[in-house]
This record gives structure tokens, C-alpha cells and sequence, in this order.
């Protein structure tokens, strides 16, 4: 039997959008992934935590109010001090103030040691795909859940 693949997520900082991430743990959890939901307003200590906690494979961090940038800077240096030098960094949504331009921006994320970085509106399937493809899983259309 194949090991699960176990994803911490939650929306960073102070923002509370809530939709994104249950839909976000609606099509993980479908998808057959052992999600791991903090919810909202999460701080970087309660993702890492979490993922000792859960021996995550994986951190989903979601932001909308537009200050991602700020809340997920440091992360990944945090994620290595606390021996989890391996585990992968997804970020997506409304991650920076204003209308910049999303290339610039998913750079930021990628130079801050981010694995994945998504625009705002990018739909689940897409994420999916990218983790299966990540961990080396086979991909199949029924193990991505249409949302």
C-alpha cells in the first residue's frame, strides 16, 4: 500500500480568507492526500510545528490580503533550523499589495526557497498535479478532483 502524502495548510499572518482554504483541503483530502488544516491567521512556528508534528512531506501556506510576502519571508530558513531541510514549500494567492507583476513576484517566493508559487485564482487541480508530480506519484484524472 502507498504511503500517503501529508500536507500542512493554512493561511499565513492575519489574514482570515477562509474559503480558499477549505476548498483548498476539500480537493487535497480527495485527491487522497492526509491533509493537516491549521486554518487561518497561522504563524510560520504553528506550520512548522504542525509538519514535526504530522512528519508533514509538505507546507501549503495560503495568503490573499496581499502581505504573504512579509508573513512567508524566513520560512525556509526556519523549516531548515528545525530539521526540515526536505520538506517542500508551496505558496499561493494574493501574496503581495497591488498589481505586480506575478513572474517578479513568484521569484521573490522561489529565491526565498519556495518550491511552488501560485497566482491568485489558480485552481486546485493544478496544485495537485504539481505535488504528485513533486513526489513522484502517477498521475491520474481520477485522483484530481474536479472543483
Amino acid at each position: 500500500m502507498e504511503e500517503k502524502i501529508t500536507l500542512v495548510i493554512g493561511v499565513i499572518g492575519a489574514d482570515v480568507h477562509v474559503v480558499g482554504n477549505k476548498i483548498l483541503n476539500y480537493a487535497f483530502t480527495e485527491a487522497g492526500f492526509n491533509v493537516i488544516n491549521l486554518g487561518v491567521m497561522v504563524s510560520q512556528k504553528e506550520f512548522i510545528e504542525a509538519a514535526i508534528e504530522s512528519d508533514a512531506d509538505a507546507i501549503v501556506v495560503s495568503s490573499l490580503y496581499g502581505h504573504g510576502e512579509i508573513d512567508c519571508r524566513g520560512l525556509r530558513q526556519k523549516c531548515d533550523e528545525a530539521g526540515l531541510k526536505s520538506i517542500k514549500l508551496y505558496a499561493g494567492g494574493n501574496l503581495v499589495v497591488g498589481k505586480a507583476d506575478f513572474g517578479t513576484v513568484k521569484q521573490v517566493f522561489l529565491d526565498m526557497g519556495y518550491d511552488r508559487v501560485y497566482p491568485p485564482g489558480t485552481s486546485p487541480e493544478i496544485t495537485i498535479s504539481d505535488i504528485k508530480i513533486d513526489f513522484g506519484l502517477e498521475l491520474s484524472n481520477e485522483s484530481i478532483p474536479n472543483i
